[in-house]
């Protein structure tokens, strides 16, 4: 609809009177902090000079306490406004660029006065308390995502809000002018989308609460479900809706939740980089943000040499095909199964009563406490008593059995020798321990025995601590030998297997495993069983802090890692994003459809949306992609028009290098910041990288880059994942290049990373993915 200019002008005025109030408060706001800040800086500088320390006697040690308790809250309380007021001024400077971006006229019924909201980024008042910005996250503000002009409602915390809407209004402002202003209907105008979807891409994701569309609005605001699984298209923006998500939900939360209690499980360190500044965008403190691999790290770094998913990837898309590669494939399908979780869970239940293996306590060559008498005690306890707590059981009967070892080994010789080597430093330090642990009694250092059987005592029990530690921390339980017993005795995994069948390659299956294991690594599919069942076996870490879990590109977990997280959080909401045309590593597949994932937190308390309009790529490249897949008429491509996709034959390598680097000169010339040069694999990445690297100025990504730069990047599909560029050039996309079926996936992900640009290029035959339509005559060339 429409705007005559008295309504442009009379809008205008308004947002000069608005903007013109933001910049008086920064300025208050920025003298205050000036303030704030020198007072913060006294009071440190200050803080003995102002506290009476005196602990001649309990009052005056009182008198003390209560000193320090009085000044640390003074400081803790400037500190605290200090913090406020920074909020505040962040805020209030990102405002005054861009004060809001819709309005909507609503009237309560039955007979309430019609109320213009406008939106923003964050909330802004008169003096007297009158709204002239609402927070896009307030309740009301869904009806400017959900609603249209006619009969309208919205939820409250006190109930649901009816009334009539009688505009819907966008507008889009910079630096306190309004350069675009129109009035739309039931979803976000396609006018901002258009513009917002034709800017260049960027090394961080932006906010897009200028532009949520009804669908991605129902997805922030779900506050019901236990599990919410978000089934979304290539660029459909699921991602970004799940950020916008957090800020909502620490928003509505705000009085008890806490940016450190939501955790992102992202897709590697790269996918972190480019998402860390939405929340600070919207006001907010990031989120703990991790990978699944760096928790595997965290948990089991210092007993094995781990796989991750990347190199993992990498060795099957370089592996020839044949016996060994299948076999592979087979054990990673399996291992990532419920299945195998079920086998898991069986083992650990049939440990209780029979086969659970230990390792000797062992100091200096002799046993401490071995293998068989650790055995006899363990099924000495109650049989009702659980595998995890008899553990426990064990591990304060073995502490005591050092205990006792300690006190006979103090006789021993080789204490004496240890005795004759201590330092002063050491002798001081033996002196102030007996002194702790003495607690006023009246032995003392006066004579020779009494010395010499307290420095026995500091000896023993200093070279002990590290096996007290070994013991707290359950490592007297063999997880290795029980991990390994389920390769090496196929009866008892038949009796543990519920009837499934293993798969035709389990021989060479277990061959693989029990070497890897051997040689001190552990395969990435390895991974997760295996820390679930040292878990189950030693007693299960969990994190009750955490209340939401969002895990992005969830289609390449497989159902035992998101089974193991439920465990690891067991207090936390969980929110997961995917799409199954991108499931490009192997465990993926034994996720199955998204929707099977209802049976983590069952029917009841899991809601699955999807979400089929793309909108990162040009329509031409969204009917390019979407042929690539089965189901892909099924994703709407947003009318965003740009040129067809192309796709070029070269002869040779040497002639591939040249035109790859000619499309890259004339794309930077053409206007377009980031471009990508995929590759299928890390391997052929860093070929390309070197014939290159001396002709342009080009960066490689490798599983270990932080973050990207401006301009030319040379990467491997399975690293692009969740990022987009201005322009991509697929390297190779040649039959040979992109053949099996399980790489399907892989090249419809990288052709899907490019907004604007997919030039394509080929040796030899092309891809059988590439669509048909587009390798006849008349396809473009430059």
């Amino acid at each position: 609809m429409s705007i005559n200019e008295t309504e442009w002008k009379e809008e205008q005025r308004r947002a000069d009177r608005v903007t013109g109030l933001l910049k008086r408060h920064i300025r208050a706001l920025s003298e205050e902090l000036g303030l704030h800040r020198s007072d913060v800086v006294e009071l440190r500088k200050d803080f003995w000079e102002e506290v009476t320390v005196n602990f001649s006697s309990p009052d005056d040690l009182g008198e003390t306490s209560t000193s320090l308790r009085q000044q640390a809250q003074v400081l803790s309380e400037r500190e605290r406004h200090h913090l406020q007021s920074s909020k505040a001024l962040k805020k209030y400077r990102k405002l005054v660029l861009s004060p809001y971006f819709g309005r909507i006229d609503f009237a309560e019924a039955p007979e309430g006065e019609t109320e213009r909201i406008y939106l923003g980024i964050g909330s802004l008042m008169e003096d007297d308390g009158t709204f002239l910005i609402y927070d896009w996250r307030a309740p009301i503000s869904s009806l400017y995502y959900d609603g249209a002009p006619g009969p309208a409602s919205f939820e409250t915390p006190a109930g649901t809000v009816s009334g009539e809407m009688s505009l819907k209004r966008q507008f889009v402002i910079d630096d306190g002018k309004i350069e675009v202003m129109f009035d739309t209907g039931v979803t976000i105008g396609d006018e901002l989308l258009q513009q917002v979807l034709s800017h260049s891409a960027d090394d961080r994701m932006k906010n897009i609460v200028a532009t949520i569309q009804k669908e991605q609005n129902a997805i922030i605001r779900n506050d019901r479900s236990r599990m919410l699984v978000v089934q979304g298209a290539a660029g459909s923006g699921k991602t970004s809706a799940a950020l916008q998500r957090v800020a909502y939900l620490l928003y509505k939360y705000r009085d008890s939740l806490e940016a450190d209690q939501v955790l992102l499980f992202s897709p590697n360190p790269l996918f972190n980089s480019y998402v860390s500044t939405v929340l600070p965008e919207l006001g907010e403190d990031n989120m703990q943000q991790t990978t699944f691999q760096m928790y595997l790290e965290h948990r089991l770094g210092q007993e094995f040499q781990l796989e991750d998913v990347f190199t993992q990837t990498e060795t099957l898309l370089n592996s020839p095909d044949g016996p060994e590669t299948d076999a592979r494939r087979d054990g990673i399908a399996y291992k990532s199964s419920v299945a195998f979780l079920d086998v898991i869970r069986r083992y650990a239940s049939l440990l209780e009563h029979e086969g659970m293996l230990f390792k000797p306590l062992m100091f200096q060559g002799q046993a401490v406490v071995g293998k068989d008498e650790m055995e006899r005690k363990f099924y000495s306890y109650d049989p009702a008593i659980k595998l995890a707590n008899r553990i426990d059981l064990m591990t304060s009967w073995l502490l005591k059995q050092v205990a006792l070892f300690s006190t006979r080994e103090r006789s021993a010789d080789w204490v004496e020798d240890q005795i004759e080597l201590l330092d002063s430093s050491e002798y001081h330090r033996a002196y102030q321990m007996t002194r702790r642990k003495q607690r006023g009694k009246e032995e003392t250092f006066d004579d020779y025995d009494t010395e010499r059987e307290m420095l026995a005592r500091y000896v023993v029990s200093q070279r002990l601590k590290p096996l007290r530690g070994w013991v707290k921390r359950g490592r007297f339980v063999d997880v290795k030998g029980l991990y390994c017993r389920l390769f090496q005795d196929r009866e008892l995994l038949d009796s543990l297997n519920g009837g499934t069948a293993l798969p035709e390659s389990w021989d060479a299956v277990s061959r693989q495993t029990l070497t890897a294991l051997a040689d001190g690594e552990l395969s990435y599919e390895d991974t997760t069983p295996f820390l679930y069942l040292k878990e189950l076996s030693q007693g299960f870490h969990t994190n009750t802090l955490i209340r939401y879990v969002f895990v992005d590109e969830v289609q390449d977990y497989s159902p035992f890692q998101l089974e193991f997280m439920r465990r690891m959080f067991p207090r936390a909401k969980m929110t997961v994003l995917g799409d199954l045309n991108q499931a490009i590593y192997a465990q993926g597949e034994a996720l199955g459809e998204l929707a099977g994932l209802v049976s983590i937190y069952g029917e009841d308390h899991t809601e699955v949306v999807s979400l089929t309009q793309s909108y990162r790529s040009t329509f031409e490249i969204v009917e390019f992609t979407r042929l690539m897949i089965p189901g892909g008429d099924r994703i709407v491509p947003f009318n965003r028009r740009g040129e067809e996709p192309l796709v070029r034959e070269v002869s040779d390598r040497e002639e591939l290098i040249s035109r790859v680097e000619e499309d890259i000169l004339d794309l930077h010339s053409r206007g377009y910041i980031y471009v990508a040069v995929i590759c299928k694999t890390a391997e052929g990445s860093s070929r390309i990288y070197d014939l290159l690297k001396d002709k342009l100025p080009i960066q490689l990504v490798t599983k270990d880059t932080p973050n990207f730069q401006k301009g030319t990047l040379v990467l491997p599909a399975y690293l692009a994942k969740g990022v987009e560029f201005d322009a991509v050039i697929i390297c190779d996309g040649s039959e040979e290049n992109y053949d099996r079926e399980s790489e399907r996936k892989l090249f419809y992900t990288a052709c899907t990373r490019a907004m604007h640009i997919l030039h394509i290029f080929y040796l030899g035959k092309p891809s059988r993915f590439i669509p048909v339509k587009s390798l006849k005559p008349g396809i473009p060339a430059r």
